[in-house]
C-alpha cells in the first residue's frame, strides 16, 4: 500500500469499503427472517459504536472534538435512514436488485461533488459514471418488473447516502477519520437504542450470530469508506460504488440462491468495464 499513489490508495479502500457493504446487506438480508428491521439496525450501529468505543477509548477526548458538530450530527442521521430504507427494501426485494437501484448514487455524488465540493468533472470521470449507469439500467430494465412499490426504499436511500458521502468528503478533508466514524457510530446507536425496546424481539444463537457479523461489516465499512473519501476525490471514487452490484449479484447466488439473467450479467460487466477504466486512467495521471 505504501508504493501505491494515493488516488490508488482511496480506489483500494473504496472498493473494499462497497464489499464490506454488499457482505452487510446479505448479512442483513438473512437477518431478516429472525428479527424485525429497528432491531437489525440497532444491533449495527451499537456493534460498530462499541467497537469504536474500544479503539478510540485512549484518545476519546481528541476524536470527540469536531469543527463541524452540525454537519457531523446531520451526515450520521442521513446514514441512519438510508440504512433503514435499504434493509427494509430487501426485506422484499432480491439483493442484486436492490443494489442496482440504490446504484443511482455515484452519479448524484459527481454532479454533487462538482457542484457543492468544487471538484472537477473531467471526461474520463464522466465517462465512467455514465457507462457504469448504463450498466445499472440494463440490470434495473425499467418496466420489467423489478420497479415496485419497494424500489422507493433503496432509491431513498440512495440520496440519503448521496448526501452522506458529500458531507464525509467535506469533513474529512481536516478531521480525523475516527472523529466521522465515532459520530456515526454514536448517534446511530443511541437513537436506536431508543426506539428498539418497542420493536425488540428475543433473539435465537444464529441471530446474534448474524448480528455480530452485521456490527463487524458495518464498521469495517465505514472506516474504509470514510479513509477513502478523506484522501480521494469524491467524484474519481464514485464509479467504483457501482462494484457493489457485482458482489451483491455474488452474495445472491451462494446465499439466496438468487441467480442472475444474462442482462443482469451483461450490466455487471458493463459496470466492471467501466471502473477498471477509471482506475487505470486515474492511477495513471
Amino acid at each position: 500500500m505504501s508504493r501505491l499513489s494515493p488516488n490508488a490508495k482511496a480506489i483500494l479502500m473504496m472498493v473494499g469499503a462497497i464489499f464490506c457493504l454488499s457482505a452487510m446487506d446479505a448479512t442483513a438480508k438473512e437477518l431478516n427472517n429472525h428479527v424485525g428491521i429497528i432491531p437489525m439496525v440497532w444491533a449495527r450501529y451499537a456493534g460498530q459504536g462499541l467497537v469504536v468505543l474500544i479503539f478510540v477509548a485512549p484518545r476519546l477526548r481528541q476524536v470527540v472534538k469536531t469543527n463541524f458538530p452540525v454537519l457531523q450530527v446531520t451526515r450520521s442521521l442521513l446514514l441512519m435512514i438510508g440504512t433503514s430504507c435499504f434493509f427494509t427494501g430487501l426485506a422484499h426485494i432480491d439483493l442484486a436488485e436492490a443494489t442496482a437501484i440504490m446504484n443511482i448514487n455515484p452519479v448524484l455524488i459527481t454532479l454533487g461533488a462538482a457542484l457543492f465540493l468544487g471538484e472537477r468533472l473531467g471526461p474520463r470521470r464522466l465517462f465512467g459514471v455514465i457507462a457504469a449507469l448504463i450498466g445499472a439500467m440494463i440490470v434495473i430494465r425499467p418496466g420489467s418488473g423489478v420497479l415496485s412499490v419497494w424500489a422507493l426504499f433503496p432509491l431513498t436511500a440512495a440520496c440519503c447516502y448521496t448526501g452522506f458521502s458529500l458531507i464525509t468528503r467535506y469533513v474529512g478533508r481536516s478531521e480525523d477519520p475516527w472523529t466521522s466514524l465515532f459520530y456515526t457510530a454514536v448517534i446511530g446507536a443511541v437513537g436506536f437504542s431508543l426506539a428498539v425496546p418497542f420493536f425488540w424481539e428475543s433473539p435465537s444463537p444464529t441471530a446474534i450470530g448474524l448480528m455480530l457479523v452485521l456490527a463487524f461489516f458495518g464498521t469495517i465499512s465505514q472506516l474504509l469508506l470514510i479513509r477513502a473519501l478523506s484522501i480521494g476525490e469524491a467524484a474519481m471514487l464514485a464509479p467504483f460504488a457501482y462494484t457493489g452490484l457485482i458482489f451483491a449479484t455474488f452474495w445472491g447466488i451462494s446465499i439466496f440462491a438468487e441467480y442472475p439473467d444474462l442482462w443482469t450479467v451483461i450490466g455487471a460487466l458493463v459496470i466492471a468495464v467501466s471502473g477498471i477504466y477509471v482506475w487505470h486512467r486515474e492511477t495513471r495521471a
